[in-house]
């Protein structure tokens, strides 16, 4: 019998491409208003946050389609890129915070990216 997806990571991954379709639109629609109303500096260079919308888009797709999914086989490589990337985020922001004066608003993205790196890893392993 083929190894299902469990269900914290089905949801985790539902859960996920909500986040990152908020970031993304919001990077897309409206940077120079979130960077006005944050302090995140995507009032300073909307281009470039308007380019990372497109990565956010492209995660939140991903975990869309996992989470259509049944078959582990199917989304064990998204899962294992997940878990890296997702622990990654919250070091480079936390270094950006602590060292590169990245806005208070960068607390914000340092919970939900790290709570992504927890849920992600532990429904990994689980499963």
């Amino acid at each position: 019998m083929e190894k299902q997806i469990t269900p914290g990571l089905k949801y985790t991954f539902l859960v996920h491409g909500i986040m990152m379709t908020v970031f993304g639109l919001t990077y897309l629609f409206i940077p120079v208003l979130w960077g006005d109303l944050t302090g995140c500096l995507s009032n300073q260079v909307p281009q470039a946050f308007r380019a990372l919308s497109v990565a956010f888009l492209a995660l939140a797709i991903s975990s869309f389609l996992a989470f259509r999914e049944t078959s582990w086989d199917k989304v064990k490589i998204l899962a294992q890129t997940e878990c890296i990337t997702n622990v990654l985020w919250p070091i480079i922001i936390l270094l950006g915070l602590l060292f590169w004066s990245l806005p208070g608003i960068a607390w914000l993205y340092f919970v939900v990216m790290g709570g992504f790196a927890i849920a992600f890893n532990v429904f990994y392993f689980k499963g």
